[in-house]
């Protein structure tokens, strides 16, 4: 190894307790640097490890960082905040993953490309060898969070959740990484994705595990953890979307029940289908709200980067516009609450049709509640934007 001001690549792994394999990932990954004819370092990041994996790098040749703090995430952040060089190759160290074979990587770094991932998945020319993947993490859960994920985000890489990729250290530092779990891989991609980074893939085989443990990773547990990070990293997928197809369909079945009974082949909708598609209409503005909320809230701490349709959407909202719309909503709706009273005052306030009377108080009762959530979620909208005032 060359001097530490003078390394192009770091390969760095996460280490807890890799006793079996750790050696021979280290082998692979120097001969991988000398392949590629680049200057390196191999760098593991243990995270606490009981078993002598510490003694076996250092014996390797490895330099080694112990992370305190626990998780996947932690060690290679770690790791990679420890790294001399100027491109970091990040992997397993249980075999999986072959180090000797950088070349790839190396070649899209010199082309400029931010972040470059390994893609496992035969669609993006991968290799899963025989043994090296469960039936449900091969057919159901990479492809399903993969086609996920691009998706939400528009992201180019194939196989979302390879650990095998690469990125410059500079990349690295605009990321901004929080997560500590298994989720700081989506969060990487999520975030070079919508930082705009220029992203490539690199075909890569995928190799049985060699450790006769079972692996730390938990299938189920680690894929809700994934899904449930890249809906929550998505305000636009996960509120804004479901919210105006909700709003959509309680207008479309709203409406016209409002002139009449509405007859759909052998099926009758009345005034019962009227009051779920008010539900409707509430429910999902107050989750289209939700979505401007959370996506404003994460701009302003810097979670997600400014977005060209919420700059334009604000551009046009002001608390006054909110006010006035909410107003006018409130005011349709008391409009149709005086024409309910003025029928129950025509039969002298006795018992009257209960299907024509619902006709009014429904809308009624809609408008008058969509026009309150207008009016105070405009000013919650403003107070998120006070530091921008």
């Amino acid at each position: 190894m060359s001097d530490d001001n003078h390394h192009e690549i770091s390969i760095v792994m996460p280490c807890l307790n890799e006793a079996e394999t750790l050696a021979a990932c280290i082998q692979k990954a120097r001969q991988g640097l000398d392949s590629a004819g680049v200057r390196g370092e191999v760098l593991i990041a243990d995270n606490g490890s009981t078993d002598g994996s510490i003694e076996i790098a250092e014996k390797a040749g490895a330099r080694v960082i112990r992370v305190k703090e626990k998780g996947y995430g932690s060690a290679l952040r770690g790791g990679i905040q420890a790294a001399h060089g100027r491109w970091v190759v990040m992997g397993d160290s249980d075999l999986s993953y072959d180090f000797s074979k950088i070349d790839g990587f190396v070649d899209k770094f010199r082309q400029g490309y931010e972040l470059v991932m390994g893609c496992r998945l035969p669609r993006g020319g991968g290799t899963i060898a025989p043994g090296a993947m469960p039936w449900k993490n091969r057919w159901i859960g990479n492809p399903s969070l993969s086609f996920i994920g691009r998706l939400l985000f528009n992201c180019p890489a194939q196989d979302f959740h390879c650990g095998l990729r690469g990125f410059s250290r500079e990349a690295f530092q605009k990321m901004e990484l929080k997560t500590t779990g298994m989720e700081f891989a989506s969060e990487m991609v999520i975030k070079a994705t919508l930082k705009g980074f220029r992203i490539a893939q690199v075909p890569i085989t995928l190799h049985p595990d060699g450790r006769s443990r079972p692996p730390h990773l938990k299938p189920w547990r680690d894929g809700w953890r994934h899904l449930r990070f890249m809906l929550l990293f998505s305000p636009r997928w996960l509120f804004i979307w479901p919210g105006l197809a909700l709003v959509l369909l309680g207008l479309a079945l709203g409406i016209p029940l409002g002139f009449g009974p509405l007859h759909i082949g052998s099926v009758q909708l009345d005034t019962n289908t009227m009051l779920v598609a008010g539900a409707m209409l509430i429910v999902g503005l107050q989750v289209v709200f939700f979505g401007l909320v959370t996506k404003l809230y994460c701009v302003a701490q810097g979670l997600l980067p400014e977005s060209r349709q919420l700059t334009t959407i604000l551009g046009l909202f002001s608390l006054e516009r909110g006010i006035l719309a909410g107003l006018v909503i409130i005011a349709i709706g008391m409009g149709f609450l005086m024409a309910a009273v003025l029928k129950w005052k025509a039969a002298e306030f006795g018992i009257i049709s209960y299907p024509e009377s619902l006709r009014l108080v429904i809308p009624a009762v809609v408008c008058v509640t969509l026009g309150v959530q207008t009016v105070f979620y405009s000013f919650f909208l403003s107070i998120l934007q006070l530091k921008h005032i």
